[in-house]
């Protein structure tokens, strides 16, 4: 089976855009907090645990009951997971809808488990990583979010597909464009001119990790162009080997006895 894990605001568009091609996909949601639905959700943690309840029952705040949800998902994989999965076959593809709390895919174990889970139940896996384009406006923040993207990757050890999301909404393209294809000496050049002296060791290392061992790029997502999702979902089914193993069926037969 194959499934990817996300936190996707445009999963309406991406539902959408299958829908159109005729492309089956299962999305699942993995959010406590969620509420409101544009498209069918074939598993839901809500059935299991929700935050409101959480928050209510124990008196936590949103973070700290979100941590108290998730741990509840891990400690019911064997049970709820396990159970709700049995309900696909080994072609299918889902999509697990996550939340978007960073400390969940670069400290806690929580979707490390999950994961480990899913690849004992034959899933292929890989991760889809959005940083909001929007963000992005300077080479210091586009640096945190490249470690903040490689600190999901080293944490959950898995195929990683890294998406500049929000490009419909950006004014001026260029400037974020500029950051798809970086030239690593201009990059250095205008973090160590934004930074003190101090830090131009420690910058000279993060330009070379992002530009020498190829660990981080991104991928430009614009909601308006069919195009562009297409080519982000071409990117994840290339990840996850989908397509690429189905097995052919032969049918079994007796040969003929010589007479």
């Amino acid at each position: 089976m194959h499934s990817w894990l996300l936190a996707l605001p445009a999963v309406e568009s991406l539902y959408q855009h299958c829908e159109t091609t005729r492309r089956t996909i299962h999305i699942v949601n993995l959010d406590p907090a969620a509420e409101n639905f544009d498209y069918p959700v074939a598993m839901d943690i809500r059935e299991l645990i929700s935050l409101d309840d959480v928050m209510e029952e124990l008196g936590l705040g949103p973070n700290g009951g979100l941590m108290y949800c998730m741990e509840h998902l891990e400690e019911n994989l064997d049970e709820w997971l396990t159970e709700e999965l049995e309900n696909y076959l080994d072609d299918d593809y889902l999509v697990f809808d996550c939340p978007g709390q960073i400390e969940l895919f670069s400290h806690v174990p929580v979707l490390k488990n999950f994961v480990e889970h899913l690849r004992r139940k034959n899933f292929n896996v890989c991760v889809v990583y959005l940083l909001d384009s929007q963000f992005i406006t300077d080479v210091t923040k586009f640096i945190s979010g490249c470690m903040a993207s490689l600190s999901a990757m080293v944490q959950l050890e898995l195929p990683h597909v890294n998406i500049l999301s929000k490009m419909d909404l950006v004014t001026n393209k260029k400037e974020v464009e500029n950051y798809l294809n970086p030239e690593p000496h201009l990059l250095l050049a205008e973090l160590n001119q934004r930074m003190a002296p101090q830090f131009q060791k420690l910058n000279k290392s993060l330009i070379e990790v992002v530009d020498q061992y190829s660990m981080v790029s991104f991928i430009p997502l614009d909601l308006r162009k069919e195009s562009s999702i297409q080519y982000i979902l071409s990117q994840i089914d290339n990840c996850i080997q989908y397509g690429e193993d189905a097995d052919v069926k032969v049918k079994d037969f007796d040969p003929e006895e010589d007479d």
